[in-house]
């Protein structure tokens, strides 16, 4: 449980909606990580830091030992290397036409899925002048990204040619498991078997990898066979994972409140009415900031120290709250979720209650909602 975002008042003045990001609990997230797995911990902040702000992870991260820093994208990749953030930096979802000069350039480490990929690179790193610190991709399992096991042999081969060439240095070779949030499915097995054949396929081409990084969180957490030189820990940074520490929570102000009888409808479609003669809470946040619009009749918030049924449909911009017959003042501040510490949903409820998961939830809150960042306490 997070001891700073435990420690702040869930009530107070506040004008607007936000997500308050608790650093601490991303370092004790990135030390967990560390401790279980046994291994280096790469601090993937991808989409915005899975909602905390992709620089304020990545420092705490950092800050707690992460010795990698990783990205889905070259422009989030991009977006670290300008604020600053020297530490080496691995960017794997690539298409064949990126940007790849600019990347040498940044000094990203690219992931290669495909020989179209690093027939690309190698033409970049010519052009440059430069040599291309490359992580060959296999695919374990997961029939998404990463080379299939058939095109591994010949992949492997033409990385070790591009590495005698002096155009790429082959630094790791990486994968993912399907199913590793269920530890004990035989996919999970079945994925290391296949990610310790590629392995051996890229030193029997005469390749030396010295980051091996096929775990992402829940198999850094459950899978010791899984963790080799380098574990991958992005929804784990802000607390989503067995043992983790919720970094996140998200509040809002109350702005108006109505008495209503019983029977009175609510919002668009009538989908619901009052069951009793009750107070309406109106807070301003909605599916436009990252509000499940799709949820069930159990959503709840904390407000004025109980929880309190969403009511109705949840608007772009807005949803109600039943505060009950005692009613809350506007100004009054509603956790949606946080840590749980004090009685309010969690994001993992608010998962449930949207039928997704909780990254689905986090990643989904948007840039209207302001972050507001704290440290140790």
């Amino acid at each position: 449980m997070s001891a700073v975002l435990a420690a702040q008042p869930l009530e107070r003045a506040a004008s607007r909606p936000e997500l308050r990001v608790d650093t601490a609990a991303i370092e004790a997230n990135v030390r967990i990580a560390a401790a279980t797995s046994g291994s280096a911990v790469m601090a993937v902040v991808k989409a915005d830091g899975f909602g905390a702000g992709a620089t304020t992870a990545a420092r705490a991260a950092l800050a707690a030992g992460a010795t990698w820093l990783g990205t889905a994208t070259l422009d989030e990749a991009a977006a670290l290397r300008r604020a600053g953030l020297a530490a080496p930096l691995l960017c794997w979802l690539l298409p064949t036409d990126a940007p790849w000069e600019a990347a040498l350039r940044l000094r990203i480490d690219l992931a290669v899925a495909s020989d179209a990929h690093l027939r690309a690179i190698t033409r970049a790193a010519r052009r440059a002048g430069a040599r291309a610190r490359v992580h060959l991709h296999a695919d374990t399992g997961m029939a998404r990204d990463g080379a299939p096991t058939a095109a591994w042999p010949a992949l492997v081969a033409a990385a070790a040619a591009a590495e005698r060439a002096g155009l790429v240095e082959v630094v790791g070779v990486m994968g993912h498991l399907p199913r590793a949030d269920e530890p004990a499915d035989p996919s999970n097995a079945a994925g290391i078997r296949r990610f310790r054949a590629a392995l051996d396929a890229a030193v029997a081409a005469g390749l030396r990898p010295t980051m091996r990084h096929l775990a992402a969180t829940e198999a850094a957490l459950r899978l010791p066979d899984a963790a080799f030189d380098l574990v991958r820990i992005g929804a784990g940074l802000v607390g989503i994972g067995p043992g983790l520490r919720p970094a996140l929570a998200l509040t809002a102000p109350v702005v108006l409140t109505r008495r209503v009888d019983e029977g009175t409808p609510v919002g668009y479609g009538h989908t619901a009415t009052a069951a009793r003669a009750t107070t309406l809470a109106l807070l301003p946040l909605g599916y436009a900031d990252g509000l499940p619009r799709r949820i069930d009749r159990r959503a709840e918030v904390l407000l004025g120290g109980r929880r309190c049924r969403v009511v109705g449909r949840v608007s772009m911009d807005q949803v109600v709250v039943d505060a009950g017959p005692r009613g809350v003042r506007a100004g009054a501040v509603a956790t949606v979720f946080g840590p749980g510490d004090a009685g309010e949903p969690t994001a993992a409820e608010w998962a449930a209650w949207a039928g997704t998961i909780p990254h689905d939830v986090v990643t989904g809150i948007g840039a209207r909602v302001a972050r507001v960042v704290a440290g140790r306490p």
